[in-house]
């Protein structure tokens, strides 16, 4: 098989939405790691990563970046995320979800769709949160969860993240609340269904989640493994791919041949034009994509053809012009240049 450049969106499967969650889930469930592994064995190529887990529980989108797209995996990374998530109360968890081992069983308080309403409130906007100590975060340059299963003592500090929308879908009485939820990058559904359990005045943890959303990228796009492993043994896997630039969400900057082949050696040009403001995002206090993009721009060249990601290094005279440096250059392993 030729080599494979382009993004791939994976309708990753997980726990269902259906099961009862009366006591831990057995089964296995795939990791994100083991998605990229399978594709990787299915496609036969070594270049595949992913842009942000999903739990083994989760189910829903997982955008993976192959061949060349693997060096814009950073620029795909800090998208706020949609999903639909159900909380069940009456049982905490270590994990914060269905996987987990039971640490509280207790009573649900007679509760109205009103309580619940009331309670989400201090869930929304920006706030401080605490991550799952069962999470990837590093900490010392290993995951916590790895230090949690040794039985290490993990302290994990509070952070801000933002939640654009925390909308109840349904509350069935009485215990089980679907939620309709969009959080920065680096918001943890575990966490507010544990603290939503104790703001009602029981315990709560995750027994759904399916990411919907992230970014500019749908799961009602994505392909589910059976789909994939099918068209990667047809030799059709590079149908299901989007091009390395989709929804980058960044500033267009076309250049000539010669800026082109000036660019790809490293060097810097200059154009009259300067980059319009309301191009260059801000950053978000969260740390988000906004700081990192900023000052970026996806390059092509007049056929309209994608070359890479320069940066603006300094704007000139009155605001009238800028000059472009490549930040990661990508026109040779796409065969752009002629």
């Amino acid at each position: 098989m030729t080599d494979l450049h382009g993004i791939l969106l994976v309708d990753k499967p997980g726990r269902p939405g259906s099961q009862r969650n009366v006591e831990p889930v057995s089964a296995e469930l795939p990791t994100s790691h083991d998605i990229v592994q399978r594709v990787r064995r299915w496609s036969r190529q070594r270049r595949i990563g992913h842009t942000g887990t999903l739990d083994p529980m989760a189910s829903g989108l997982l955008v993976l970046c192959m061949g060349v797209a693997t060096r814009l995996v950073e620029y795909y990374q800090g998208h706020d995320k949609t999903y639909e998530a159900r909380v069940t109360l009456g049982r905490a968890t270590d994990t914060y979800d269905a996987v987990g081992r039971t640490v509280t069983q207790v009573s649900v308080p007679s509760l109205t769709d009103a309580d619940v309403e009331a309670a989400l409130v201090d869930f929304r906007g920006q706030v401080s949160q605490k991550p799952p100590v069962y999470s990837a975060l590093k900490q010392g340059g290993e995951s916590l969860h790895r230090k949690a299963r040794r039985g290490e003592a993990v302290k994990v500090a509070p952070r801000e993240v933002t939640f654009h929308e925390v909308r109840l879908l349904s509350f069935v009485s009485p215990e089980t609340i679907s939620l309709r939820i969009r959080c920065s990058a680096g918001g943890y559904v575990r966490s507010l269904a544990h603290a939503l359990g104790q703001a009602l005045g029981t315990a709560g943890h995750l027994s759904y989640l399916r990411r919907l959303e992230a970014g500019p990228f749908s799961v009602a796009d994505a392909s589910d493994l059976p789909a994939i492993e099918s068209a990667a043994a047809a030799g059709r896997l590079s149908e299901l791919l989007l091009a390395p630039d989709a929804g980058l969400g960044m500033p267009r900057l076309t250049v000539s041949e010669e800026e082109q082949l000036r660019l790809g050696y490293g060097q810097k040009i200059y154009q009259s034009r300067a980059i319009p403001a309301h191009d260059t995002p801000t950053p978000s206090p969260c740390g988000s994509e906004g700081g990192r993009r900023s000052g970026l721009a996806a390059t092509y060249d007049h056929r309209g053809r994608f070359l890479g990601i320069a940066r603006a290094r300094a704007v000139e005279g009155n605001g009238d012009g800028t000059v472009w440096k490549a930040e990661k250059w990508l026109a040779q392993q796409l065969g752009s240049l002629s």
